[in-house]
């Protein structure tokens, strides 16, 4: 059993690689929990053995708040806690786990910010198919609004990803993502991102492009240039697409359409996805597996959203329009003249 010295910052690192490798945990994840605890390791002053759950309230309370960790960041840091307390415990590094009722601090859920499908279509009508980077950007921006992918997972794909199968006698599209510390799903495309992604595969300019991977797979979609590399060394891995290109394309293409700033941003799309997908009656469950939701309440929150659906609900169902009201009369003329 370690002393109660110190905190041995391998025990940390021993934690973070174990969630790795049996929870794919992603990157991010593993860079706040290290943050969190390295900090608890310096507030408790290197004696975790000797931790209590006060001890560990104060930390994830007050103390993160003073540091300025928002609610939604304490939460982070609770699950970091006692992750690492319940770890310890089972390997027997400590005989009692005194972060087995450190609770949660609450925090209000924010509802996604969707893209207007108006919006949508301005955006995917900005680049120029005459180029190839604007058939490569298309093809994008299609993945993203057609299937609800993550930036990382489209930027993450390879060629072995794309799925080619037969669906009523026509040729389809399926792609096999990885998002999100490295968990697959399978997702099929619909039939115009599938064109698009064609387009994009088909093009002479993508076959001048050397994006070989030492396994034998193929990056698929490219950046044009490297500014921080030779020439002759802009290829397979240093040919990928970045996730911030992506966000700095999807920008300049909302700024040229006049789409509203605050829906400038990939998420936005994923959003309209989820929000059209609760819009067609899809439920809970298939929303939860097409867009790749760890927990089904994240999705059950665009059944909230789904705007038009609960609209026709209420106009057919609510009483006001079965009696007589005092703007029955005019409320008849407006919809004559579909002013409403």
């Amino acid at each position: 059993m370690p002393t109660a010295e110190k905190l041995d910052l391998e025990v940390i690192e021993q934690y973070l690689e174990w969630k790795k490798t049996n929870e794919n945990c992603s990157a991010k994840t593993v860079i706040k929990y290290r943050k969190v605890l390295e900090q608890l390791n310096i507030f408790l002053d290197c004696q975790y053995v000797e931790a209590t759950l006060g001890k560990l309230e104060q930390f994830s309370g007050g103390y993160l708040h003073r540091m300025g960790y928002s609610a939604a960041s304490r939460k982070v840091a609770v699950a970091a806690i006692r992750g690492f307390y319940k770890y310890l415990y089972q390997r027997r590094h400590i005989q009692d786990n005194p972060a087995v009722h450190l609770v949660y601090p609450k925090s209000g859920r924010r509802l996604p910010r969707a893209m207007g499908l108006h919006s949508a279509e301005a955006i995917l009508l900005q680049p120029d198919l005459s180029e190839f980077s604007g058939i490569r950007d298309s093809a994008i921006l299609a993945l993203l609004l057609g299937c609800g992918f993550r930036v990382s997972g489209v930027c993450g794909l390879n060629e072995s990803n794309l799925i080619w199968y037969k669906h009523q006698d026509a040729d389809r599209l399926a792609i096999l993502l990885k998002e999100k510390g490295e968990k697959e799903r399978m997702v099929p495309v619909p039939s115009e991102a599938m064109l698009l992604v064609q387009a994009y595969l088909g093009h002479p300019t993508l076959a001048d492009i050397d994006r070989l991977l030492e396994n034998g797979d193929q990056v698929l979609f490219v950046n044009m240039r490297n500014r921080h590399i030779p020439e002759w060394e802009h290829r397979g891995e240093l040919r990928r697409l970045s996730s911030r290109a992506v966000d700095r394309m999807i920008k300049r293409y909302a700024i040229a359409a006049g789409v509203p700033e605050d829906q400038a941003h990939p998420h936005a799309l994923r959003h309209l996805f989820g929000t059209e997908l609760a819009e067609s009656d899809a439920s809970t469950l298939q929303i939860q597996s097409l867009m790749g939701h760890s927990d089904p309440k994240t999705s059950a929150i665009y059944t909230h959203i789904a705007m038009r659906k609960m609209t026709t609900v209420l106009d057919k169902g609510n009483p006001l329009g079965k009696i007589n009201t005092p703007v029955s009369e005019l409320l008849r003329e407006m919809q004559k003249g579909r002013k409403v």
